[in-house]
């Protein structure tokens, strides 16, 4: 089964080239048509649909997995247009195709479709209220889904990070290596999920070709920013990525705004998944040892 991955080289990407590679002939696509190794690979840029559908036309997957999208969350305040463009509009398109032609398309969506005031984790159907022009633009995207009548899976996930690329424990170390004290939001709670976890359980999926839906995806269990921070420096210390942990102050969203607004409480329930795909999901301080295991061996090499 040939399996068309859009978005090859962000953090999901890359992780599903890995999950991806023993199922089959994987076409890597990204928007400049290369990958981070610096090997080539084809060519897609969301800003223009057409050429993805050119491109989908040409090559005929059995398969498309959308990793590709549109997220710098404060930056989209002043973009809209380009949020709804890669979140939205081509996604639309890519759906459209593979309702045409019977193939089956994985998209993935986010937590920010929620408003966060939530008092416990929120369900796939659950009312959404995005607070935002991102969370709005990935909504818009996943209603083009629905409307293009194709058997489609999309997994809303959260808190996304990896031993690879830009996200909040690569940060975390950087400038925790630099810093005897850190100030971290505390009063938004969510789920950190590694990177590997979403393509693993992609990969699983793909094995179940005739499923069609909305699930959520994420690690299990629940911490706040300052939390995943605290634990990411005990981590680090104990396989020495960090000489020492720097002291983390706790702060509010209000001691740290932003242009977007972020939802306060975004833990998404995944008890759907588990049971239509019947997998069992880590708690994410073990998907955090594993990502920091990983950074400890690169070390090494």
């Amino acid at each position: 089964m040939t399996v068309m991955v859009f978005g090859a080289n962000g953090q999901v990407g890359t992780e599903l080239l890995r999950a991806l590679s023993g199922a089959g002939p994987v076409l890597a696509t990204t928007r400049h048509g290369e990958l981070p190794s610096g090997r080539t690979c084809l060519q897609a840029d969301f800003a223009d649909p057409e050429s993805t559908i050119a491109l989908l036309d040409n090559h005929r997957p059995h398969a498309v997995v959308n990793a590709a999208a549109y997220t710098a969350v404060d930056r989209a305040e002043t973009e809209p247009d380009a949020a709804h463009a890669a979140n939205a509009a081509t996604p639309g398109a890519i759906a459209d195709w593979c309702a045409t032609h019977d193939v089956p398309l994985v998209h993935y969506s986010t937590d920010y479709v929620f408003d966060g005031r939530g008092t416990r984790p929120y369900l796939p159907d659950d009312a959404t209220a995005p607070l935002g022009v991102y969370g709005a633009s990935k909504l818009a995207g996943e209603e083009a889904i629905r409307a293009a009548g194709g058997r489609h899976m999309i997994f809303r996930t959260a808190w996304v990070y990896a031993a690879h690329g830009q996200n909040f424990l690569r940060t975390m170390l950087h400038v925790g290596a630099e810093r005897d004290v850190l100030r971290v939001v505390a009063d938004q709670v969510g789920t950190p999920t590694p990177a590997a976890l979403i393509a693993d359980i992609t990969a699983h999926a793909l094995r179940h070709p005739d499923a069609s839906g909305t699930w959520h995806l994420t690690a299990e269990g629940e911490t706040s920013w300052h939390g995943f921070a605290e634990a990411i420096f005990a981590g680090a210390v104990e396989r020495g990525l960090l000489p020492r942990a720097p002291r983390v102050e706790a702060i509010t969203t209000a001691d740290y705004p932003t242009p977007a607004k972020r939802p306060a409480y975004s833990r998404l329930d995944t008890s759907t998944l588990q049971r239509d795909f019947d997998v069992e999901l880590p708690h994410w301080t073990q998907g955090l040892s594993r990502v920091l295991d990983q950074l400890a061996a690169q070390r090494q090499d």
